[in-house]
């Protein structure tokens, strides 16, 4: 079927999308969003039932190869150490995450510059602080002015209190003299615009039913649609279609009832993520583009990044309350963030603080430490860990290697029949040099604040939810998929906007990052709008 053309289609409605669809509804344009997945319901989010905690490992789980909805894909992710997590809806993985939402450092921008490894960035944090400043008080900030580890920025929320879990692990920093702050977090501490105030249950990843945090099913997205974008819902994109003139012409796309669909347009934007983007692009061939779309530099779904993580958990003797906060809103260190030789590996990590767990995270965490026996004294056992445990997840910034990439999978295909990414992922010995450093410390610091034993796990397998690179921003159409306006080099009206064009992937959160810059090129667009197929 083919269907009247549009001004603007936009693939995907999670963090980037959302981002630009909103900016880019004020020129009138006609703009159609597809979405694979739905709209998610809050109310029915497990945090509204007994036993929801659970769900954690079924229907609300990381990975999309174990919750069995067809509005994931799967994803073939045997080939490395870290897994796949991603959410397909609107609003995407910003459903699920914990809304922690740091931005780059400007050193960030300067890698090969500052340490010689990797490359620059063709932009920098000065060409997209406006743009974070405007995404701040889209999603609902909360922070702390102040912080020496960044250029100054205003916040428009209170920070998230840190409570007596906070205080501790602070005071553990403190004792060492290491820097921590207040976390950014995409979290409304008072009711703003519109959204009610966290009331503190706790478990952000499984979906706040309150609508306190920042995803952008609740902000963005509701102001985009009142403004005339139209949004269709389980809308699974099987590629993009060119023109005999080698631009793109739109997408074919199967609706929810199996029916494909060819939606025409006069410029896509895609922001499908570091694994979605690469994957559409790929299965994109013709006689024009047979290795793939935008895909001359034979760089695309090469030099993903994930973040290698570790987390170290410490029990205390005392209540620590955690469990009634936000789950990775608290407090953030940035002490080993910038490279110190000294240390045998360069560029750093950040220290997230982690509230304590639930009940049940609690005794399984305690089954798997062997600090929870069965029998007689399982009690006991127990009530000497329920709400006194706390720690913290160590994100450690990931340098691009064109060797870590995501591919096709000849046999695995998703319920429509369109081919699945596969993963092809190794640590380099400078990721696992930082890790055992962060280790350490952060044994330091729980030992510090008061814990009595600590437990660490690193790498920590789950934790592919940061996906970058595979579609790199740069200068050079021979060594990057986009320019530095997000424009695809050889597709001038094919742009990409989310973290698959990250150069580096710093050691922070992307997320904020992915929709500054989606910002910045909307911001862009509408300038030369006259101009912009020239």
């Amino acid at each position: 079927m083919s269907e009247e053309p549009v001004d603007v289609l936009i693939i995907g409605a999670g963090a980037a999308g959302a981002a630009i669809a909103w900016s880019l509804a004020e020129t009138r344009m006609r703009i159609v969003c597809l979405e694979q997945g739905g709209w998610m319901n809050p109310a029915e989010y497990p945090t509204t039932r007994h036993g929801g905690e659970m769900e954690q490992f079924g229907a609300y789980g990381l990975s999309p190869n174990s919750r069995g909805r067809r509005e994931d894909y799967p994803i073939n992710d045997a080939d490395s150490p870290i897994k796949i997590s991603n959410f397909n809806a609107v609003g995407g993985s910003t459903i699920l995450y914990a809304a922690h939402f740091p931005r780059m450092h400007p050193s960030d921008f300067r890698v090969k510059s500052l340490d010689g490894v990797a490359d620059d960035w063709p932009i920098d944090y000065a060409t997209l602080e406006p743009w974070y400043d405007l995404n701040a008080r889209m999603m609902g900030v909360a922070g702390l002015a102040g912080d020496p580890a960044y250029p100054a920025k205003d916040l428009p929320l209170p920070p998230v209190p840190l409570g007596v879990l906070g205080e501790t692990l602070a005071e553990g920093f403190n004792r060492l003299g290491w820097h921590w702050w207040p976390s950014d977090s995409a979290i409304a501490t008072k009711d703003y615009q519109g959204r009610a105030a966290c009331v503190n249950l706790g478990p952000c990843i499984l979906g706040c039913a309150q609508g306190a945090k920042g995803s952008t099913d609740v902000t963005y997205w509701p102001t985009a649609i009142r403004e005339g974008v139209e949004l269709r819902t389980h809308c699974r994109v099987r590629e993009i279609t060119v023109d005999d003139d080698g631009l793109a012409s739109g997408a074919r796309y199967v609706d929810e009832e199996g029916v494909e669909h060819h939606q025409r347009a006069e410029i896509v934007i895609v922001a499908c993520n570091g694994i979605g983007t690469p994957r559409l692009l790929l299965n994109s061939c013709s006689d024009r583009f047979p290795n793939g779309l935008a895909n001359s530099s034979g760089l695309v779904g090469r030099n993903l990044m994930f973040h290698p993580y570790a987390m170290v958990t410490g029990v205390f003797d005392k209540p620590l309350d955690g469990y009634k906060g936000p789950t990775g809103c608290s407090i953030i260190s940035q002490e080993f963030y910038e490279t110190d030789s000294s240390r045998g590996f360069l560029r750093g990590y950040s220290f997230e603080m982690l509230r304590g767990m639930g009940p049940i995270a609690t005794a399984l965490w305690g089954m798997s430490s062997d600090r929870l026996p069965w029998g007689a004294d399982h009690h006991d056992a127990y009530d000497e860990i329920w709400n006194r445990t706390a720690g913290m997840v160590v994100i450690c910034e990931d340098l691009p290697d064109p060797e870590n990439r995501v591919t096709l999978d000849p046999d695995l295909v998703d319920a429509d029949g369109i081919p699945a990414p596969k993963i092809h992922y190794r640590f380099s010995d400078n990721s696992l040099k930082m890790l055992d450093h962060a280790v350490a410390r952060g044994t330091e610091v729980l030992e510090a604040a008061g814990a009595k034993e600590t437990k660490s796990e690193a790498p920590l397998p789950p934790a592919g939810w940061h996906l970058m690179g595979t579609a790199r921003m740069g200068t050079d159409p021979a060594t990057s998929v986009v320019n530095p306006l997000g424009r695809t080099h050889d597709v001038k009206n094919l742009f990409i906007v989310d973290g698959s064009v990250f150069v580096t992937s710093g050691g922070v959160n992307p997320t904020n990052t992915l929709q500054a810059i989606a910002l910045y090129v909307a911001d862009f667009m509408k300038k030369n709008l006259d101009t912009l197929l020239d």
